[in-house]
């Protein structure tokens, strides 16, 4: 189990963890912070650095919205379950007994949180150019992929899609501030959900700062 996505560790402990999920540590009576959700939340900030860096460097052509957009759709919870199911995450994590019986091992968000803790290991243990490389060796070759299918479904869209999966109440969008001239606006707008924010963006027209504001949201969903 030392090795994984390339990596050898130095500290067997920090994969461990990454693999271990709560239920497991709660049915061994392990310690709080013997189970993955720490180094999840740490994963989760250098997968975002490193796809920041590999678009920004990758695609000199696109501005912020579709940066942002892009972003979100390679650190989505769909892609990272995708990414964890290639090589072969879900038959090494560590899963209580009720977890496993009702299919954990298969479960997209337990394969997405157990990916992005063990990014978060190779971070720990071998600081963000181990972790960079192990994140790319998984998302490059998705990143163009995604690129290329966002082009034809916008964030909009996509963002109705998710909730659409959970609740039938509509999204609405909501321009909270507006300034500049009127040859060089700037619009930002809020969009919610049953009353919550659930992100926000900006644009130079009110229909840029609604797609911006959805792939904020997109990028939040899966937190």
């Amino acid at each position: 189990m030392n090795s994984i996505l390339n990596y050898t560790f130095k500290n067997e402990e920090f994969l461990e963890i990454a693999l271990t999920h709560s239920s497991y540590a709660h049915e061994k009576g392990l310690p709080e912070n013997m189970n993955n959700e720490r180094q999840e939340f740490l994963g989760d900030a250098v997968l975002e650095l490193s796809m920041s860096n590999y678009i920004f460097n990758r695609y000199k052509d696109i501005q912020e919205g579709e940066m942002t957009k892009l972003r979100a759709g390679v650190v989505c919870e769909e892609t990272l379950a995708e990414a964890a199911g290639e090589i072969g995450l879900g038959n090494i994590i560590r899963l209580g007994k009720g977890e496993e019986l009702t299919g954990g091992r298969k479960r997209a968000s337990i394969l997405a949180d157990a990916m992005e803790a063990v990014f978060g290991a190779v971070y720990l243990d071998g600081g963000f150019d181990a972790a960079n490389s192990a994140i790319l060796s998984v998302l490059a070759d998705k990143v163009d992929g995604i690129k290329n299918s966002l082009k034809t479904r916008d964030c909009k869209t996509y963002l109705q899609e998710l909730i659409q999966k959970r609740s039938h109440e509509p999204i609405v969008y909501t321009v909270i501030n507006e300034s500049g001239l009127a040859h060089n606006k700037e619009f930002v707008t809020n969009v919610t959900h049953e009353g919550k924010v659930l992100g926000t963006g900006k644009g130079r027209s009110k229909k840029e700062a609604e797609q911006n504001a959805a792939a904020d949201a997109i990028k939040k969903f899966k937190e």
